[in-house]
């Protein structure tokens, strides 16, 4: 069976609740799309509400506080909100990657030892039983360590060991000065092993909520080498199927999935910075033009907020003044104009009612925006 590239996009679209709103609750919303990008604290709240019916940023307050929702470091070595239920498996899918991240050249400058490491996560979680301070683990390092080794091994021990960033309030749950509290989720894995049970649950959750896919794509999304997948995915035989993509390449994907036809209408949407439909594949041509992506995607990791038209990215947009400002990187008709500026009185009444205006230390970026063929509309 072949798809299109367009019907690749509404797939994508559809899995990821961005054909239409779902009046669903928060952990029900995030278990569908499997994982929101966590770096920025309001990002989560933005990916939601451009996901949901009705979304309430109070919900996802009391989500992220009792820890129905977890933000930790997974996928990509980054920032994530994931639903509770998900996040041993995904944490496990991952040990192999952050044990040789983490663990590895620049926990080994300090002259501690992988085994140093993995000697020290136990008391590690017995002192994060209630939530700490990034300056008092840092601290509690220090003391079993000489000062010289503290900060290196902290970088590396704080995304290796299973930690949940614990909420400290508003405006979005977590500031800049993170909080680490231990995962309630078993004795924690060890060495480069994978439980095979726990990457398989990765793949098949990452293909519910992005597919179909390919083992590129799979290996992008959670930085598992590419031979695991594989070999996962041999293992899934009649639980996955395979479909021949637009490059002619295999795609994976569960059978019965979404796959909206090509031409099912796509409502705009400004999309969060660093949203995971921007990030979850090797090939991400399916929602962003390549022409567009050293534009959105810059050299140090920062992925700007963006402008979905049609599906597609068309531009990004930022909050200067009271107001929305976008910029769309090519022509786009009055109705498009005129549904953006329906999606910016609603994102602006979420950002207001936070108090707060996002991503503003980001808009250094703008200036290196081409000034050629944009234009330039405040929205609300």
């Amino acid at each position: 069976m072949m798809i299109t590239a367009d019907e690749l996009n509404r797939a994508t679209l559809s899995r990821q609740l961005l054909l239409k709103r779902e009046p669903l609750t928060v952990q029900d919303g995030i278990r569908r799309v499997v994982a929101l990008q966590a770096q920025h604290p309001a990002s989560p709240y933005v990916a939601l509400w451009n996901r949901l019916a009705d979304f309430a940023p109070g919900e996802l307050d009391a989500a992220f506080t009792e820890r129905t929702v977890i933000k930790a470091t997974l996928m990509r070595i980054t920032l994530h909100a994931v639903h509770g239920a998900d996040y041993r498996d995904f944490r496990e899918a991952m040990q192999p990657t952050l044990y040789g991240s983490r663990l590895g050249h620049r926990f080994a400058a300090t002259g501690l030892t992988p085994a140093d490491g993995e000697e020290l996560v136990p008391e590690l979680l017995a002192f994060a039983d209630r939530p700490r301070t990034s300056a008092e683990m840092q601290a509690w390092v220090e003391e079993r360590l000489c000062a010289e080794k503290a900060a290196g091994a902290w970088w590396g021990l704080k995304a290796y060991a299973p930690l949940h960033h614990a909420a400290t309030g508003a405006p979005w749950s977590f500031g800049v000065r993170p909080s680490f509290v231990a995962a309630d989720a078993g004795p924690p894995p060890t060495g480069r092993a994978v439980r095979p049970e726990a990457l398989r649950a990765l793949l098949l959750r990452y293909l519910a909520g992005f597919g179909p896919a390919s083992v590129a794509d799979m290996a992008q999304f959670s930085m598992v080498q590419r031979a695991p997948v594989r070999a996962a995915l041999r293992t899934m035989e009649g639980t996955v199927e395979a479909l021949q993509g637009p490059d002619g390449g295999t795609l994976f994907d569960l059978p019965g999935a979404p796959r909206p036809p090509a031409d099912t209408p796509a409502p705009p949407r400004l999309l969060a910075m660093w949203d995971s439909v921007l990030l979850a594949y090797a090939d991400r041509s399916r929602v962003i033009p390549p022409a567009y992506r050293p534009l959105v995607i810059r050299n140090n990791g920062d992925v700007l907020p963006t402008l979905l038209v049609d599906g597609r990215v068309a531009g990004v947009w930022r909050q200067v003044d009271g107001a929305i400002e976008a910029t769309a990187f090519h022509p786009l008709s009055s109705a498009t104009w005129d549904g953006l500026a329906t999606e910016a009185r609603s994102l602006l009444a979420l950002l207001t009612g936070r108090g707060t205006k996002v991503y503003s230390r980001h808009h250094y970026w703008w200036a290196k925006l081409p000034e050629a063929e944009v234009e330039i509309r405040l929205l609300a």
